[in-house]
């Protein structure tokens, strides 16, 4: 499969059953190859094939703990997705790292009284209502990456709870020889051109700032002049063929209302047109509705 493969997850596997397991093999059957194994196996299987591609040896530093790779060669934000959409609820169990914070919320438990004490173990404000527990207010019973006790998890349960997902977790991501972080799948082009104009933006800054000009700059420096020149023709009798508007303009304000209603013209025929296009739909509709039935 190292030979086979272009690219491969590495994953944690911890928590996930037999069931799952073939549930996700099942998802990816022709389009991935879900491979689990012992790590010092991996790691011996990754070593010998370094001397035909050297770069294998970066997964080397990842083969630890309860992992296992899966390889494809189809794109692989589709697989990642389908990885990670497998995922099945679970019990809070005693004794587990809780993944994510667990609220519990306000609610009538239909519990009887004789279960107050696991609540008052656990601070939680109650009261009898119609001779069942209510729940007062939200409470964050397990902070992420707390240990479960066994008061939270006998609770838990009793309320039928399931708190947690478990499925294939995305380590890192293998891709002709180079290793990443699975976050880098979410980038898309428009944040990759944000990014790029971002740093075009401040290059352009750093030109104007220091006086250098660049690519990115002379634009700015070309409309700055230009705007510096419409200053001096409208302080000085100096005139040229792009100032003759502006100097007009100055010399009888009333032509700057006559340029935007000018320029607002268009805009407002098309919205016209609009308005117009809308009462013949409702018209037609309308036509439509004026037809007689079968009785009348």
């Amino acid at each position: 499969m190292l030979d086979e493969y272009p690219k491969c997850f590495i994953v944690g596997a911890d928590n996930v059953g037999s069931k799952q397991f073939q549930n996700i093999r099942i998802a990816l059957r022709g389009e991935a190859v879900v491979l689990m194994g012992k790590n010092t196996m991996m790691r011996k299987a990754i070593r010998g094939h370094i001397d035909n591609n050297p770069n294998l040896e970066k997964l080397l530093p990842f083969i630890k703990g309860n992992v296992g790779l899966v390889f494809t060669k189809n794109d692989l934000s589709d697989i990642r997705d389908k990885i990670v959409n497998n995922k099945v609820a679970a019990p809070a169990k005693a004794g587990a790292i809780a993944p994510l914070d667990v609220i519990l919320p306000s609610q009538n438990t239909g519990l009887g009284p004789e279960k107050t004490s696991f609540f008052q173990a656990l601070a939680i404000p109650t009261k009898i209502t119609k001779g069942t527990i209510e729940i007062l207010n939200d409470v964050n019973l397990i902070k992420e990456g707390d240990k479960v006790g066994a008061s939270e998890a006998t609770l838990l349960n009793m309320l039928k709870i399931s708190p947690f997902t478990y499925g294939l977790v995305i380590q890192q991501v293998y891709d002709s020889g180079t290793v990443f972080s699975p976050e880098i799948l979410d980038i898309t082009d428009d944040d990759i051109r944000a990014r790029f104009m971002q740093g075009v933006s401040n290059v352009a800054a750093v030109s104007l700032v220091i006086g250098y000009p660049t690519a990115a700059s002379v634009p700015h420096s070309i409309v700055n002049g230009f705007k510096n020149l419409l200053a001096l023709a409208a302080a000085t009798d100096i005139t040229f063929k792009e100032a003759e508007t502006m100097k007009e303009i100055l010399a009888d304000p009333s032509k700057l209302a006559a340029l935007t209603a000018a320029a607002a013209a268009p805009v407002a025929a098309a919205e016209e047109k609009k308005e117009e296009a809308k009462k013949e739909e409702s018209e037609e509709e309308s036509d439509d509705d004026m037809g007689f039935g079968l009785f009348d």
